[in-house]
C-alpha cells in the first residue's frame, strides 16, 4: 500500500472524530454571539460539515472492504 493510499484512508476517520468533538463541544464562542443558536442542535454547523466530509471520504474504505484491486496492481 502506497503512502497516498494510506493517506486517503486517514481522511474519513479523522473527519468523523472531528465531527464527534464538534458535536460534543457545541459551537463555543460563536454560539454566544447568536442568541438564536442557544437551542440549536449540536449536529448543526461544524459537526454537520465534518460528518458530510467524512461520508464523502468513505470511498477508499469501501473499496478496501470490497476487496477491489488497488491502483498499483492494475495493468
Amino acid at each position: 500500500m502506497t503512502m497516498g493510499e494510506r493517506l486517503s484512508l486517514a481522511a474519513a476517520p479523522t473527519f468523523a472524530i472531528m465531527a464527534l468533538l464538534a458535536g460534543a463541544h457545541g459551537g463555543g464562542a460563536a454560539d454566544m454571539l447568536c442568541s438564536a443558536a442557544q437551542g440549536a442542535s449540536p449536529w448543526s454547523g461544524m459537526a454537520l460539515m465534518y460528518s458530510l466530509m467524512s461520508a464523502f471520504h468513505l470511498a477508499p474504505w469501501l473499496k478496501l472492504l470490497a476487496g477491489g484491486p488497488s491502483d498499483a496492481r492494475r495493468p
